[in-house]
């Protein structure tokens, strides 16, 4: 099933991302944190993939697994930061062979090691979008960041961006996940504003402890709200009580949400089935799995 196919109706929509593991030997422990977050019901589920590659093989397992194993629309990640177009065709096959109708494209974050040398066939996702939809009717997705993308010299200029890759065939948006509902109110009126009218997913990042936060901040630079950051002051220092707060930080954000029209959301899982079980428990008659 494609993931825009119900994306566009008026009821609430809450998905989940995964990453897959390393290593072939965790292979199975990742396979068991899909079925525990497959039990949730959500509305499809995706699968990162490395910058470089490294973890394509068990991204396909995965988003095999999710689609014909649990029956879930599963969304499969693919990064073009470091692949030719050869690379690039192999890995939309792959994707084809295992029925997977859905591709997140993006360019992927690139690596700091001085080895790297970035691809000659792709320099932005909007490039990758267009590869991927001279092979197949494929559902795309796209990244689009609500604080502006860390690389970009302005939001104005991201948003430039971000027409391209909706141009260049972009279905749906997911948002980089943010900590105050005000930015992405903000955020969508500049996005119609451009012509901009895909729909977007929520990206909701449950912060259950103190040195997620922090590194949250150095990546991508956002802004945390003082009340969120009050939460981790008071309660990061004890682990249980942080993890509740942040539970309770990323429904309320959920919640605000659906009230105010966003209908889709997207969870940044981290592997942890149980905080999304918790999540989905919160919002169990706010947004009812079939």
């Amino acid at each position: 099933m494609k993931i825009i196919d119900f994306l566009k109706d008026n009821k609430p929509h809450i998905s989940c991302e995964l990453f897959p593991p390393k290593k072939w030997e965790n292979l199975e422990s990742a396979k068991a944190v899909v079925a525990e977050t497959a039990a949730l019901k959500p509305d499809y589920m995706s699968v990162t993939y490395g910058a470089t590659g490294g973890t394509s093989k068990y991204t396909v397992d995965l988003v095999d697994v999710i689609e014909n194993t649990h029956k879930i629309p599963a969304l499969g990640h693919l990064t073009c930061v470091s692949s030719d177009r050869e690379t690039v065709r192999e890995m939309v096959s792959e994707y084809k062979k295992h029925g997977i109708q859905n591709i997140l494209a993006l360019r992927g974050d690139i690596p700091k090691d001085s080895g790297f040398e970035p691809s000659k066939d792709f320099h932005h996702s909007d490039d990758l979008m267009a590869e991927i939809k001279s092979m197949g009717d494929f559902c795309i997705a796209g990244a689009c960041y609500p604080e502006g993308h860390p690389e970009s010299r302005s939001l104005e200029e991201d948003l430039e961006y971000t027409k391209r890759k909706v141009e260049a065939g972009c279905d749906f948006l997911i948002t980089q996940m943010f900590f105050d509902n005000n930015i992405l109110y903000n955020y969508m009126y500049k996005l119609l504003k451009k012509g901009i009218d895909v729909p977007i997913d929520a990206g909701i990042m449950p912060v259950t402890n103190k040195t997620q936060i922090a590194r949250i901040i150095s990546l991508s630079g956002n802004l945390v709200p003082p009340r969120f950051k009050m939460i981790v002051d008071h309660f990061g220092d004890n682990p249980e009580a942080m993890k509740q707060a942040g539970i309770a930080y990323a429904t309320e954000q959920i919640i605000d949400l659906f009230a105010n029209g966003v209908n889709c959301v997207h969870i940044y899982t981290m592997n942890h089935p149980e905080v999304a079980g918790e999540i989905f428990k919160n919002l169990s008659f706010i947004a009812p799995r079939q």
